[in-house]
This record gives structure tokens, C-alpha cells and sequence, in this order.
């Protein structure tokens, strides 16, 4: 079966209906979104009526919860203060903008999605917030799908896609009690395990403008990551004529990953 898995739409209406074309095409037999919604793009209203109205399983993204539980819910950092003003400004604009209808769908999404031998998350199993780059430690990255109880973890938040495969090999557990070692030993041999990382519909940041999501065959375990171009313009236009902060729209355009650059990109908030 093929399955869509997409991420990170950021209430950017033209991007999203890009790929649900483009999954059509692929003959997907099911959907899901590993979350944010809202946040940075002019029609979040809207996505969430198209998710809704397609009934695509949805996790909780980040931005989503910031919208339902408050502003820094994430107690993130910031790599600027210009970019923390910029993330109020857009928080503010999305909290005024959303109607109840959104706002309560936002609230009932779970952290969490599991079917079959996948687990569907928005940053990793552990928070909404974490980061799971391509760069890991192996160690982490292994001990992350592990505690999903999956063998695929799908995941977004860095608007960055990437497959990365783990070898887990065999796990050796030991026990230290009272300074004595090895008073307790077991080991397992865990299967191959993924994370895949589907990039972003509405908000890129691999280079690019073109929006990314990934189809996934649960039988042959091949990932294809795909990279759909659009009307970008009509977003940016949108963005600038609703009020909002204007270097959202020349990031969208450019496919940027941050307008300025943290020297901890694993602990930042991604407005």
C-alpha cells in the first residue's frame, strides 16, 4: 500500500493543494499529516477545512499547540531577537485570525499516530519540539524509533526531508548495582529501523521554494521523496496583503531554512 505522509503546511492553501493533486497522481491509498497546520502562511482557516474535510489522520505540530495552549508553550529559544519579535507578531496574527472551529480541531489532535509496523510524529516521540536532524547521534537516533515501538518513524518539523536507515544490530543491556559490573546482561537483535523526515508543504527549507511531502510503500519499504513546484507568488502576495511579517514571504520564496542562523539549531523555535 502506498501511503502519503506529509507535514509543516503552515496555512500556505496554494502548497497544499499542490501535493494532494500530486498524491492523486501517485495513487496513495491513505494520508497523513505529522502537523503545523498554522502559523506563518495567510489561510489557516482553510487548510484545516481541506485536512478535515479529507479526513487525513493529523498529529499535533508545534506551532498548533502554541496556538491552542499559548504563545512559548514550547519554552524554545530564539536565534535573534528580531526573529523572536517576528514569531510574536505571527503567533498574535494566527491566534486573531483562526475561527473557533479551527481552534477546537487544533486542540483535539494527538500527539501521536501509530498503524501497523509506523509511528507518525511531529518533531520526535519524546516532544512536539525536539529536532530530529539528519546528524543525530546514531545512539539517539535509534533509541528515538525504538521508544515509538516502530520500525518506521515519520517525522517533519525541520522543513528539511531525509531518510535515514539504522541498523540497530544487537543491543547489549548491562546492570551496574554497588560497584559490581555486569550483575545483569541481556541482549536483542533489533531490526533495520527509519526515520523519515518529510520536509514541508507550506514553509521549505531545503533550498528551494517547491514543497515537499513523501510516499511511502509499506511493502517494499521504498521512500520517495517528492518535490512539487506551485504558485508560490500567490502565497507571498497573500502573506504581505494580510499583514504579515514581510520576510516570511521572501524566505517562502527562496526556500530558506532561517533568516539568521542559531549556533544551537537543535534547541530553536522554528518561527
Amino acid at each position: 500500500m502506498k501511503i502519503a505522509v506529509m507535514s509543516c503546511i503552515h496555512g500556505n492553501y496554494e502548497a497544499l493543494n499542490s501535493v494532494l493533486i500530486d498524491i492523486e497522481k501517485q495513487k496513495a491509498e491513505k494520508i497523513f499529516c505529522v502537523g503545523d497546520l498554522v502559523g506563518y502562511g495567510p489561510h489557516p482557516n482553510a487548510v484545516v477545512e481541506q485536512i478535515r474535510s479529507l479526513d487525513i489522520p493529523t498529529v499535533l505540530g508545534c506551532w498548533d499547540e502554541d496556538i491552542v495552549e499559548g504563545l512559548n508553550s514550547c519554552e524554545c529559544s530564539y536565534p535573534s531577537l528580531l526573529a523572536e519579535k517576528r514569531g510574536q507578531l505571527a503567533h498574535e496574527w494566527t491566534d486573531r485570525e483562526i475561527n473557533p472551529e479551527t481552534r477546537e480541531y487544533l486542540g483535539s489532535l494527538p500527539h501521536t499516530l501509530k498503524e501497523e509496523n509506523m509511528c507518525f510524529v511531529h518533531g520526535s516521540p519524546h516532544s512536539n519540539h525536539e529536532y530530529l536532524l539528519p546528524d543525530l547521534d546514531g545512539f539517539l537516533a535509534v533509541e528515538r524509533v525504538l521508544s515509538s515501538g516502530a520500525d518506521v518513524l515519520f517525522c517533519g518539523h525541520t522543513h528539511v526531508p531525509y531518510v535515514r536507515t539504522l541498523d540497530a544490530g544487537q543491543l547489549l543491556v548491562k546492570v551496574n548495582s554497588l560497584g559490581r559490573e555486569n550483575l545483569e546482561s541481556n541482549s536483542c537483535i533489533a531490526p533495520l529501523k527509519k526515520i523519515v523526515n518529510v520536509g514541508s508543504v507550506g514553509e521549505p527549507r531545503h533550498g528551494r521554494p517547491n514543497a515537499t511531502y513523501v510516499i511511502y510503500d509499506n511493502e517494499t519499504g521504498e521512500v520517495n521523496i517528492r518535490e512539487i513546484p506551485y504558485n508560490y507568488q500567490l502565497t507571498c502576495e497573500a502573506i504581505i496583503n494580510k499583514g504579515l511579517p514581510e520576510i516570511f514571504a521572501w524566505r517562502l520564496a527562496r526556500g530558506l531554512e532561517f533568516a539568521e542562523k542559531a549556533d544551537d539549531p537543535t534547541h530553536i523555535c522554528e518561527r
